[in-house]
């Protein structure tokens, strides 16, 4: 039973990614179109093998929802956090975007502007709008439960992307769609090791608290600095709340308390660009200096590699309209969806930005 469980959990992973990348592929040009002149196909968001996807699948059955049909359906998007993130922009347009495309009914959109309570509100009055399935971007991997709860009581399937949620899969939510964060975190500590020789000072920028995005970038970052770079001490880790502003202030604070550092990690772009303001202001140059790795794979960072003011990034790719809808309508046909479905991240450096500028978001 659980051999033939497992059988179709991989079947439905397998078909998903198939279906995901096809479905990516027609959209990127539009979302990364501009005079950059890269390969804006690089931009398009796809699940990996079957094997990265894990937990028991899903099934419309199984979970207990009413059948549905997209196109006669009204959809609502929760977003957690406002729209002054270039991940966010382009998450939130995905969202609109595959949702026109696919011929949704209606789609509701909300900003819960980086507040719990509101995100909570916005989700049930989604709900009261009659949203007969939602896609949240959750702000914290808890305190969402009042919204799950009144979701469930109507029947209403949630489907979360970019954060989990420390809730049960196939109950309070239907699948995680997302990116490994402790790889990330790996990856960006290889890609720091490298620019840095293995032998430097860093300061962390933390991004928010309260959700896994946060502790799985870091976690993964100081042990594979712990395990691969002995020459390489973590002197600070200190909240820059994945906001340009706060990353920038929190730098311009190490630059004084810590003047000898060499090296940052920002776990967001934001944080990251933040810091290149604050070194150069302090007559240092950003990238040699100091090195820079951070997350996400904004237009704003890469071009920042471009300049030499950067040493690498590793993407967070935040494209999730495609992926999101087709596990929709993968579910509503009845196949089992992977808990956690995890997404291919591609990688920035010097030998390879400038011309991929155009797949950047």
């Amino acid at each position: 039973m659980m051999t033939q469980r497992r059988s179709r959990t991989l079947a439905a992973a397998c078909l998903l990614a198939a279906t995901a990348t096809l479905a990516v592929s027609g959209c990127s040009k539009a979302e990364t179109s501009d005079n950059a002149g890269g390969d804006s196909s690089q931009g398009a968001q796809a699940a990996k093998t079957p094997e990265a996807s894990s937990g028991a699948g899903c099934s419309l059955k199984t979970y207990g929802a009413p059948e549905l049909d997209l196109k006669n359906a009204v959809v609502g998007f929760s977003q957690s956090e406002k729209e002054a993130n270039p991940f966010r922009i382009a998450e939130t347009q995905s969202i609109k975007d595959e949702a026109a495309k696919i011929g949704v009914k209606k789609l509701l959109v909300t900003n819960a502007q980086s507040q719990l309570s509101k995100q909570i509100s916005d989700i049930q009055d989604m709900l009261s709008q009659g949203a007969q399935f939602l896609i949240v971007a959750p702000l914290n991997s808890d305190g969402l439960e009042p919204a799950l709860k009144a979701a469930a009581a109507k029947k209403v399937p949630v489907l979360t992307i970019d954060r989990k949620v420390n809730s049960t899969a196939c109950k309070d939510y239907v699948a995680f769609l997302g990116s490994d964060f402790v790889e990330q975190g790996k990856r960006a500590a290889d890609a720091m090791i490298k620019a840095t020789g293995g032998k430097a000072k860093v300061a962390i920028l933390l991004g928010a608290s309260g959700n896994n995005v946060t502790t799985d970038r870091t976690k993964g970052f100081v042990d594979q600095i712990k395990a691969k770079a002995p020459g390489i001490e973590i002197v600070a880790q200190q909240t820059g709340e994945f906001a340009r502003d706060k990353g920038q202030q929190v730098m311009e604070q190490l630059i004084q308390s810590k003047p000898d550092i060499t090296a940052v990690y920002a776990e967001n772009d934001e944080m990251g660009l933040g810091a290149v303001t604050a070194l150069k202001a302090a007559g240092k140059k950003p990238g040699k200096d100091v090195k820079i790795v951070s997350v996400d794979g904004t237009r704003n960072a890469v071009q920042a590699l471009v300049n030499g003011e950067y040493n690498a990034v590793i993407e967070s790719n935040p494209r999730f309209g495609p992926l999101a809808f087709a596990t929709a309508q993968k579910f509503y046909g009845g196949e089992e969806i992977p808990e956690n479905v995890i997404i291919s991240d591609r990688e920035y450096d010097d030998t390879n930005a400038k011309e991929s500028l155009g797949g950047a978001y």
